[in-house]
């Protein structure tokens, strides 16, 4: 019995050894969950669900044969694939979320997020949020030749790499007040979320009692899972190149 969670893999076609991982994680120890959860940025980018990149068809196929096997999955968005749509979700067997979600995790209430929404800091990017979120300029943006759409996303992804470089880290991290506020509001007294690629177990109090925020780590270098059970929760690191038929993952429990 476990649930199962991952986010910020940035599936992309120039790290295939990133795509090689995610795959054999979902033929091989994802079958044994009771669900899976996906926190966002799974892709790099998205441009949309016509896009015939077929890194895009292999990924939903894997997920598919997943869901195939009983596993339910569910999706929310990131800031990388906020333009992920239900015609892509159909086809991998996924569930789409609202961000931020509460979920029962075992008779606990716990409140599922990407996490972009707490770096309240960044004053730039939530501006950016803002917009991005805009149902009439998505709407227009999907209307757009793949083309034009692809150099528009490469001209985003660019200019956010470079102004990242500028910000600080504290900038870049959730803001703990922004935190005690949504799951005050929520009702809850645990909060799983990714974003900022520092995987961690953050225990604190929150109005006189315990709390927990739990942070997802990327796949850049490795694999990070979120493995929970009733009243355990644990992440996991796994070598991207230990991700493979023969080799066995390596964990640290944090």
């Amino acid at each position: 019995m476990s649930t199962l969670f991952i986010s910020d893999i940035h599936l992309c076609s120039d790290r295939p050894d990133m795509t090689a991982a995610l795959v054999r994680f979902l033929e091989r120890d994802a079958p044994g969950a009771d669900t899976l959860y996906v926190l966002g940025d799974l892709f790099e980018f998205w441009i949309g669900d016509d896009d015939p990149n077929p890194l895009h068809h292999a990924i939903a196929d894997a997920f598919a044969a997943l869901r195939q096997r009983g596993v339910p999955i569910y999706f929310i968005h990131g800031n990388r694939d906020f333009l992920l749509g239900r015609q892509f979700a159909k086809r991998s067997g996924m569930t789409l979320l609202a961000d931020p979600s509460v979920i029962d995790l075992y008779g606990e209430r716990v409140l599922l997020s990407h996490g972009d929404l707490l770096c309240t800091l960044d004053l730039g990017y939530q501006k950016l949020r803002r917009i991005t979120q805009l149902k009439w300029l998505r709407w227009l943006f999907l209307r757009l030749p793949l083309t034009h759409r692809l150099a528009i996303a490469c001209k985003m992804r660019g200019q956010s790499q470079m102004e990242n470089v500028q910000k600080s880290q504290t900038i870049m991290d959730v803001t703990p007040a922004a935190v005690d506020a949504l799951l005050r509001q929520h009702g809850c007294r645990m909060l799983i979320h990714g974003h900022t690629h520092r995987p961690a177990i953050h225990d604190f109090t929150l109005d006189g009692q315990a709390a927990r925020r739990i942070v997802l780590g990327d796949w850049f270098e490795q694999g990070s899972v979120l493995v929970c059970r009733p009243g355990e929760q644990r992440l996991e690191q796994r070598s991207l190149s230990s991700l493979n038929p023969a080799g066995a993952h390596e964990s640290d429990n944090l």
